[in-house]
């Protein structure tokens, strides 16, 4: 079962971010701020959800939630400041954003560039561990995910409904065959000419 808070008693926000590893396509991040007592069946790590719960859960999230939401840097910022730089900084742009503001930051992750003004604490599979981050993960994997969506009507050759630019082989494969698109990160993996590298093998966040 999903804890509830990190510390009891004040403001938290759970922070996390969708498309990290992809290879095409912008990095969303997302924060939320759940009720101290919110809780769902369905709710837990994004990658743990199947694609139809996610969906279920989104608008339960967004109505719920005291406060949420979600910020985007696009492939062009991606490849200009590198990603983990541009998922740090749509975290920040998405803490920006919330109509409430919180006492801490929980992160996934281990690293985090301090927001000002707010403490956070990193945790390690986060999105596995607290309600928050998990609620974050969801929104920010259905808000890129719905993007993605968009941008394959205007570029269908490259399967993004299905990969969501996520480096899986067939995404690969049609890379090799129609060239990159402008949606493309010219920093990541085969976007640069490698054949085989670290990133391309990153399938899901």
């Amino acid at each position: 079962m999903l804890k509830r808070f990190f510390k009891k008693g004040i403001v938290e926000a759970g922070c996390d971010e969708a498309g990290r590893g992809c290879l095409a396509g912008p990095v969303f991040a997302a924060a939320v701020i759940l009720p101290p007592r919110f809780s769902h069946p369905l709710l837990n790590d994004s990658k743990q959800v199947t694609e139809e719960d996610r969906n279920k859960l989104r608008p339960i999230i967004e109505r719920k939630a005291l406060a949420w939401a979600v910020a985007v840097v696009d492939h062009e910022e991606i490849d200009r400041i590198n990603i983990v730089k541009a998922s740090f900084k749509a975290m920040h742009l998405a803490v920006d954003q919330l109509q409430i503001r919180p006492e801490l930051l929980l992160i996934d992750g281990h690293i985090f560039t301090p927001y000002f003004g707010i403490v956070h604490q990193c945790v390690v599979q986060g999105d596995a561990i607290y309600a928050s981050i998990a609620a974050a993960s969801i929104l920010a994997k259905t808000h890129r995910d719905e993007f993605m969506h968009s941008l394959h009507e205007k570029h269908p050759q490259y399967g993004w409904n299905e990969n969501k630019g996520y480096a899986t082989r067939n995404h690969r494969e049609r890379i090799k065959e129609h060239g990159l698109s402008p949606y493309h990160r010219r920093t990541f993996g085969i976007c640069k000419g490698e054949d085989e590298t670290e990133t391309d093998m990153l399938i899901e966040d």
